[in-house]
This record gives structure tokens, sequence and C-alpha cells, in this order.
């Protein structure tokens, strides 16, 4: 399980730094709308390419941050049933729910987001419609990304699983942030 765990610790570490890039990017969203807004009021001109790129930001923080997320355990779950059990039917029930429904859910979006979103838009060199507006590959690439991170997490979630059922390392299940 070492280098099972080494490969966890940097899917991990890839992963919280995609975090933090995401609340940068919160950060610049806020200041590109709000600059925009003052902009139009000021001078009664608006930016297509200015509102776009506030959506591609906000694309790129929602998809980039569902990997932090999970890595962070702050993904909604029912308490009603999880919150009753002992840990060790915490971590099967993490386990198996990655394995048969995370798993091919966050595959299958990264393969037909790759192939049916950015795909047609790059070898199109799509276009927004909107004067001024921007190239479209650039925001359809984003949940490609962001899918395929959120795979590398569920892949990093089955190895620490594994790992904790095996006694190798402590999960605390209400954060599952390992202890080693």
């Amino acid at each position: 399980m070492g280098p099972l765990l080494g490969l966890s610790r940097g899917i991990d570490a890839l992963n919280g730094a995609v975090g933090k890039v995401c609340a940068v990017l919160c950060l610049a969203a806020a200041l590109i709308s709000a600059g925009n807004a003052f902009w139009r009021y000021l001078f009664r001109d608006s930016s297509n390419g200015l509102l776009e790129i506030q959506w591609y930001l906000f694309s790129a923080m929602f998809l980039g941050a569902a990997a932090y997320t999970l890595l962070k355990n702050e993904h909604v779950r029912v308490d009603v049933l999880y919150g009753g059990l002992s840990e060790r039917k915490k971590l099967w029930l993490d386990l198996v729910c990655t394995v048969l429904f995370l798993v091919p859910f966050a595959g299958l979006m990264t393969y037909w987001c790759y192939e049916y979103l950015f795909l047609p838009a790059w070898l199109g060199n799509e276009q927004s419609s909107a004067p001024g507006g921007l190239v479209r590959w650039p925001v359809k690439l984003i949940p490609v990304v962001g899918f395929a991170l959120l795979l590398l997490q569920a892949f990093s979630e089955i190895i620490k699983h594994i790992a904790a059922l095996q006694g190798e390392i402590h999960i605390d299940t209400s954060y599952e942030k390992p202890v080693q």
C-alpha cells in the first residue's frame, strides 16, 4: 500500500492546490464583475468578453472545486443513514459508493465532455456569437479537466479507504482526513 498511498498523497496535493486556485478565481470573478458593472454605469458601455470570462471563471471554480470538496469530505451526504453507522461501516459505505457510483459517473463525464463538448469546439475553432465574445474551446475544456480531477480524487479516496480498512491509516469518517 505504500506506493499507492504516495500516489494518493500526490493526488490530494494536486487537488488541494486546484482548490486554492479556485478561491483566487472566485476573487477574480468578483473583481471582473464589479469592474464591468462600474464601467457600464460610468461610461454606459459593457464588454461581452468580460461577461463571458465571468462565466468561464464560474465554470472553473465550480468544476475545479468538486475534487477539492471530495478531498475535504464536504460533499452532501444523507446523515440519517450514514450518521448511525460504525466507523468501519462508514468506510465500507464510502468505498462501495465511490467504486459503484462516483468512478463510473466521473469517468463517463470526462469522456463525454471531451468527445462531445470540447473536441468539436476545438476542431471547429468555435467562437462566441456575441460581439467581442471569446473563443469557446477553453470553457469547454474546463468540464473535462474538472471531471478528470474528480475521477483522480475518487481513486485517491479508494486507496485511502482500503488502507484504512486494512488498518494502515486512520480516517476520521466525520472529516476523512488521514492521520499517518
